[in-house]
């Protein structure tokens, strides 16, 4: 072996491997081998210089080992990692942790992973770019020093299992102010007037008595009926037709915010969903050229365009769809995200020639649909304009002029390719000055609607106009708040819990820049500075640790406790102790403050509890009675003597499946997880074999390996649990 390659993802490696000879052996890191350890702060400040201690994780181990034995063999090792801050500190890492010097490393960049991409870059190989180290070093000290330091301070003073974040709880401020923007919400009266003309024709209101009527300028019924009733005695004509031409733009290609946010509206999909599902589709699928990366990289926010792509969509669109729809000169665009890194391209297929039609063939549902829309924005951004006649005609009485518009398309333009889904709305052929008949009028009360919670996608596009955060960060992000229990998705929209307000309310009071959209902005844009050489890493986190450690010390002793509960001013029945209303997972309640010696309690409403129902059985591990309780999962066993015994199983035993455990042998088991079912092996944790869907007694005939069947809409499909290889459950009949 000539020459190792090491990028982060197996499946990176191994289409990367298709386009290699015997020369080059492509391995997989994993993603991140070295990292600050899990349980302990980790950095070390010394005369204002701070030095992190980074760890291999025991996970990482295995792996860490096999680097560093190839890389011995090798006579080169280059590193081809992904071309970001966090890719090219995942390189450095990875030449620290095989005890080689990360700036003597051939560093090779590529936006997709075709074989023409990976030739062109071993020919044009760099370094690892220290100063994109530092500033994602910086990053990840920065979120260390809060999460270590604050959330500790949150759990002390609030309830345990909190946590904060300089993005996390940015993001969270704004979800909570819009909650408290919705609950302070006021409706206000206005009132609309709609007349019909010659039967066909609607209108709104233009103006009254020379007055522009604009929309809410009526407040009330008097002012409506006042011009309704005028309205029904004039007589009306034709005062003025306006028409003209309105072109609608192009759209720009997708980067990172606005394919999660497509995604979302059109597709159902979560962020974290589309950039599953794109992470595929740029590490490579099965195509007709073989398997090989379909998209461009996937986290960007830029908006830049290969000439080369450009040059191919062009001659695509001319040859398929004629001159019309291709514009004289290529189009290109320019992102407006703060701190978009130019360098990168907007996110586009590798290859024009494999059309969503072609591609059927080859991907899974999902993966078709995000790249049939990742395709389709691309082409339609090096289209020709679509185009409008639009029509104006002021219908005009002795007081009252009433407004109606029309509209059609009159050219397709790049609608072509993405669809056109409105109706045209024709206004009938009329003349100046000709009188019309008003035939209906009437006035509508209306009134001002709350703002609409943040969706997924409507909370990406927040978060990426003030410039919070970047393409890697904005799915992780939301994950985190779900995580936490700080959010809550309903019906696809965002709503706070109790225990956010909480949080924020006490992060705004005692730690606002936390939580303030602009300094989490400016922080993003001196990470940038370091990322371009013009700010030191190591000041800039003593700027930030010196005054926010100060502020921790000073939280510790002078923030009063907000734990979720408070005096009802009655005593125990049991012990005499104080009683508390405390907040649990399922709700309010009343228990004592002498928990956990007294466990006296009882419902708000002043009921008892539940008691928990006794059975025969006895607990393995203490010989207690065992009780049956209630979880948010059903019904399980659990000893009586809890807290000191924490044993608790199953009411019922586990359904044990017919197939062995690929990996020992043993007995395969159902399971329910939070996520609900899933299939595990009896002998855990000497054996950790897990599946989230039921394995079958099949072989994949592709490795060999234990295969499972997934139920989909469009059918049941046997997926391996190895190398991830799909048959369809219908061929196979």
């Amino acid at each position: 072996m000539k020459n190792l390659i090491i990028v982060e993802s197996p499946a990176k490696a191994r289409t990367i491997s298709n386009f290699l000879g015997k020369d080059y052996k492509v391995v997989a890191s994993k993603g991140h081998i070295r990292d600050l350890p899990k349980s302990s702060f980790g950095i070390t400040v010394e005369e204002g210089k701070f030095i992190p201690k980074y760890t291999v994780p025991r996970e990482a181990s295995p792996t860490v080992k096999e680097l560093k034995k190839l890389a011995k063999e090798a006579e080169t090792v280059y590193i081809a990692t992904d071309e970001d801050r966090e890719g090219e500190a995942i390189g450095y890492h990875i030449a620290k942790a095989i005890g080689k010097d990360p700036e003597e490393l051939p560093r090779i960049v590529f936006h997709e992973i075709t074989k023409s991409a990976i030739q062109h870059a071993l020919e044009n190989p760099r370094r690892i770019d220290m100063q994109s180290v530092d500033a994602q070093q910086t990053r990840r000290l920065l979120d260390r020093i809060v999460g270590y330091k604050l959330s500790p301070l949150l759990a002390n003073k609030i309830q345990k299992g909190l946590s904060a974040g300089r993005v996390q709880s940015a993001a969270l401020k704004i979800v909570v102010d819009r909650e408290r923007e919705i609950k302070a919400f006021k409706p206000e009266e206005y009132w609309s007037i709609k007349g019909i003309f010659d039967k066909t024709v609607d209108a709104d209101i233009y103006s009254f008595e020379g007055k522009k009527i604009e929309k809410m300028t009526l407040k009330n019924g008097e002012e409506a009926n006042k011009i309704v009733e005028s309205a029904k005695e004039e007589s009306f004509k034709v005062a003025s037709i306006e028409t003209a031409r309105r072109k609608s733009k192009t759209p720009p290609p997708f980067m990172t915010s606005t394919l999660q946010q497509a995604a979302s509206t059109q597709l159902g999909f979560s962020p974290k969903k589309t950039m599953m599902v794109a992470q595929k589709l740029y590490e490579g699928v099965k195509t007709h050229k073989g398997t090989m990366g379909v998209i461009t990289y996937m986290r960007t926010d830029s908006l830049n365009l290969a000439k080369e792509a450009v040059a191919e969509a062009r001659e695509f669109i001319e040859k398929n769809f004629g001159e019309k729809y291709l514009p004289a000169k290529p189009k290109f665009y320019a992102s407006k995200a703060k701190g978009a890194q130019e360098a990168h391209e907007a996110i586009r297929p590798t290859m024009t020639e494999f059309t969503p039609k072609l591609a059927a063939k080859y991907l899974a549902p999902d993966e078709l649909k995000l790249y049939r829309l990742i395709y389709n924005r691309f082409l339609a951004c090096q289209m020709t304009e679509a185009e409008f006649e639009t029509q104006t005609i002021l219908f005009a009485g002795e007081k009252s002029v009433f407004k109606a518009t029309g509209r059609k398309l009159i050219f397709d333009g790049f609608y072509r390719i993405t669809g056109y889904n409105e109706k045209d709305r024709l206004l009938p052929e009329l003349k100046e000055e000709q009188p019309v008949e008003l035939t209906e009028i009437k006035a509508e009360q209306h009134f001002t609607e709350p703002p609409a919670r943040y969706n997924e996608a409507s909370l990406i596009k927040k978060l990426e106009s003030l410039g919070i955060g970047r393409p890697s960060t904005y799915a992780p992000t939301i994950t985190i708040l779900q995580n936490r229990k700080y959010i809550e998705i309903e019906k696809k929209r965002i709503h706070p819990t109790e225990i956010a307000f909480t949080v924020i309310e006490m992060l705004e009071k005692h730690f606002p820049e936390i939580v303030d959209s602009n300094f989490t902005a400016r922080m993003e844009e001196t990470l940038d500075k370091i990322a371009e050489g013009k700010e030191d890493w190591q000041k800039v986190l003593w700027e930030f640790y010196q005054p926010f450690i100060e502020k921790i010390a000073e939280g510790k002793k002078n923030i009063p406790s907000q734990k979720m509960a408070e005096p009802i001013g009655e005593k125990c029945p049991e012990c005499g102790a104080e009683l508390l209303k405390r907040k649990g997972r399922y709700g309010e309640f009343i228990a004592c403050s002498n928990f956990p010696k007294c466990r006296y309690s009882r419902n708000i409403d002043g009921t008892e509890p539940e008691k928990p129902e006794e059975t025969d059985e006895i607990c393995d591990k203490c010989g207690a009675p065992m009780v049956i309780k209630n979880s948010r999962r059903g019904k399980f066993l659990a000893c009586s003597a809890y807290p000191k015994c924490k044993n608790a199983k199953p009411l019922t035993p586990p359904k044990e499946l017919a197939v062995p455990c690929p990996e020992c042998g043993g007995k395969l088991i159902e399971r329910q997880g939070r996520r609900g079912t899933f299939y595990g092996c009896a002998n855990y944790p000497k054996c950790k074999f897990i599946a989230n869907f039921e394995p079958v007694d099949k072989k994949c005939p592709e490795c060999g390996y234990l295969m499972g069947v997934k139920h989909l809409k469009s059918g049941d499909v046997y997926v391996c649990f190895k190398c991830k290889h799909k048959v369809s459950a219908e061929a196979e009949t």
